[in-house]
C-alpha cells in the first residue's frame, strides 16, 4: 500500500487577488464567498483537495493590507498565521495589476514573518487579462526581489494553470495520514458556509463602508419532516443609521438578499430552504470575542 500524504498550502496575496476564486475552483466547490470588494474573506478556510495518495488542505487566507481597525489586525494576523503554520505558500498576484506597492510589502514581510526554507511559489493569477511578453516582465521584477521557489501562469475564473501548480505541490506534501475524510471538502460547518453566504449578497447589494461593519450569524436551523430547512439568520449592524440601508426602500434590498441567499442554499443543499432573516443593532459587536470566533479570528487587544 503506497503511503499517504497530506499537507497544508496557504494562498496569501492582497485583498482580490483571486485567492477564493482559486479555493473554490481547486476543490470543486464554493467554500469561499467571492465579491469584486476588497477584504471578503475575513477567517481562514480551508478546502481539501484529495489526488491519489495525497491529501492538500488548502488554507485561503484574508487579504494582506495595512490594518486601520480592530477587525482589519485581525483578520491580517490571520493570514500570517496561516501562512506560517502552513507547508508551503502560493503568493497570488494580479497580473494586471503588476508588482503593486502592496505586493512588495508582503514579500518583504514574507522574510519576516516566514522560515527562509519553507517553499514559496508565485501564481500570477488572471493572466487571461494581459499580453504574453507583459508576463515576461512581470516575472523578471517579481525574481528579482526574491528567490521563490516556482512561478505559475493562472487563471483562478478559467481554471487554467492549476492542474500543473497542484502537481507541484503534492511533490512538497510530508507522509502522513488524511486528516479529513475522503468526502470531506472543508472544515466549514453549513451554518458558517450559509452564514457567508448571506454576507456575500449583502455585500454585493451594499456599497462603501458599510459592508464592512456588518456579520451575520445563523441562530438557528431546523431540517423539517418534508425534507426543507427552516434556518433563522441575523445581520449585525454597528449603527441605528445604517438599519434603513440593510433594508432599502420598503424592506427590498433585506429581500433580494434573501431570496439570493435562499436560492444558492437550496442549489447547496439540495432541498427547499426557507430563509429568515432580521437586523439587530449591536454597536459592540466589532469588539466581541464571540462573532470574532464565528468568523475565524482571534479577537486583538486594544
Amino acid at each position: 500500500m503506497s503511503e499517504t500524504r497530506a499537507g497544508f498550502i496557504a494562498l496569501i496575496g492582497e485583498p482580490n487577488a483571486g485567492k477564493s476564486t482559486m479555493l473554490n475552483a481547486l476543490v470543486g466547490a464554493k467554500l469561499s464567498i467571492v465579491t469584486h470588494k476588497v477584504q471578503t474573506t475575513r477567517g481562514r478556510i480551508r478546502g481539501v483537495l484529495n489526488v491519489e495518495e495525497d491529501q492538500i488542505i488548502f488554507v485561503d487566507t484574508p487579504g494582506l493590507f495595512a490594518p486601520k481597525r480592530r477587525l482589519d489586525r485581525a483578520m491580517v494576523s490571520a493570514a500570517w498565521a496561516g501562512a506560517g503554520e502552513a507547508d508551503a505558500i502560493v503568493l497570488l498576484i494580479e497580473a494586471n495589476k503588476g508588482l503593486t506597492g502592496g505586493v512588495r510589502r508582503i514579500i518583504e514581510q514574507l522574510k519576516e514573518q516566514v522560515s527562509p526554507h519553507k517553499p514559496i511559489a508565485i501564481a500570477i493569477n488572471k493572466i487571461d487579462k494581459v499580453r504574453y511578453d507583459r508576463l515576461l516582465t512581470l516575472t523578471t521584477e517579481i525574481t528579482e526581489l526574491h528567490d521563490f521557489a516556482r512561478v505559475f501562469y493562472v487563471s483562478a475564473t478559467r481554471e487554467d494553470g492549476l492542474d500543473d501548480m497542484v502537481t507541484w505541490l503534492r511533490k512538497l506534501l510530508p507522509e502522513a495520514p488524511w486528516l479529513y475524510p475522503e468526502d470531506q471538502l472543508g472544515d466549514a460547518s453549513l451554518r458558517s458556509i450559509a452564514a457567508e453566504l448571506t454576507r456575500e449578497k449583502l455585500m454585493l447589494r451594499l456599497h462603501q463602508e458599510l459592508p464592512y461593519q456588518l456579520t451575520v450569524g445563523t441562530d438557528a436551523w431546523d431540517d423539517k419532516k418534508d425534507g426543507s430547512a427552516r434556518i433563522e439568520q441575523v445581520i449585525y449592524i454597528a449603527k441605528e443609521g445604517h438599519r434603513p440601508i440593510v433594508l432599502g426602500k420598503g424592506g427590498q434590498t433585506l429581500k433580494a438578499v434573501g431570496q439570493a441567499a435562499r436560492e444558492e442554499l437550496a442549489d447547496m443543499l439540495g432541498h427547499p430552504v426557507h430563509l429568515f432573516l432580521r437586523v439587530k443593532v449591536d454597536p459592540r459587536w466589532l469588539d466581541d470575542g464571540e462573532r470574532y470566533a464565528e468568523m475565524g479570528l482571534d479577537l486583538p487587544e486594544g
